[in-house]
């Protein structure tokens, strides 16, 4: 043990691992941290020198066996789950990661839980290592430039899509978001698709007070662009909600302004005012 003086130079005892500091009111925490392999690792603060002594042990402890895993993670741990993910992964794979993530063979697991596992490509490792995932109950999204971005949009899904109707999780697994798991059903906004008599159809909703269709079309590409013909036409007629429009890729403006005069939308939906 080292000695450490508080403001008043009363010295008293420092344990291994542990550094006393004090918040701006004067009042004193304890931070704990180590080095392994070269690395100074930071462990967090605590209110006790004692809790922060356990943590800085139960940390040594973590990266010198193999026996404590994600998996034998104990509530009662002085350590935050979190950092025991970090810290197995560190000493299993010699890589460090500010955020919960353990490597696998082929892919990589970012623990939200030790029961709650999602599953990504090793593509994917460098923004998941500097973007922390947060849930809100079946969302996941992450902190990008100051918004909340949901983590399906970096698989070419849109964020108010749902899944079983606009994508699904070929496996069945909905923690899986490796790209090969992943289909999309739906590309645009209020289009689904369906077959009826062995043809695939796309019908297009538009939600106002409740759902309308506008039409059922052949193709998925109508049918978005009847989506944004809706839009319109409801604006026209004095709806003043704010819908977000259909962006169709690899699509001149003299096509999409072909196919948009040619369309034919619901009397349901032109014949609307508020």
């Amino acid at each position: 043990m080292t000695a450490d003086s508080t403001p008043d130079n009363i010295t008293y005892p420092r344990p291994e691992g542990v550094f006393p500091a004090f918040r701006k009111d004067g009042t004193p925490y304890f931070r704990a941290s180590l080095t392994y392999r070269t690395k100074h690792i930071s462990l967090g603060s605590f209110s006790t020198p004692g809790d922060a002594h356990n943590a800085y042990l139960e940390g040594r402890r973590i990266l010198t066996t193999h026996f404590c895993t994600p998996e034998t993670y104990q509530e009662e741990s002085a350590l935050p789950f979190e950092k025991w993910v970090c810290l197995s992964n560190f000493r299993d794979n010699g890589l460090y990661f500010c955020n919960p993530i353990y490597m696998g063979k082929k892919m990589f697991y970012y623990y939200l839980s030790p029961s709650l596992v999602l599953k990504f490509d090793p593509d994917d490792l460098f923004y998941y290592s500097s973007h922390k995932i947060m849930q809100r109950g079946s969302h996941y999204f992450v902190a990008d430039y100051g918004l909340q971005v949901s983590i399906v949009s970096r698989y070419g899904i849109k964020p108010y899509a749902k899944e079983g109707r606009d994508y699904r999780f070929i496996n069945g697994d909905n923690s899986d978001f490796r790209r090969e798991n992943l289909e999309i059903l739906n590309l645009y906004h209020g289009v689904t698709s369906e077959y009826k008599n062995g043809q695939l159809i796309f019908t297009v909703r538009i939600h106002i007070r409740g759902n309308y269709i506008v039409g059922r079309y052949n193709d998925e590409t109508t049918a978005a662009i009847a989506y944004n013909k809706a839009i319109d036409v409801l604006h026209k007629n004095g709806v003043t909600k704010k819908f977000l429009p259909n962006y169709i890729e690899d699509l001149s403006p003299s096509r999409y302004a072909e196919i948009y005069s040619a369309l034919e939308v619901s009397p349901n939906v032109t014949g609307y005012h508020p």
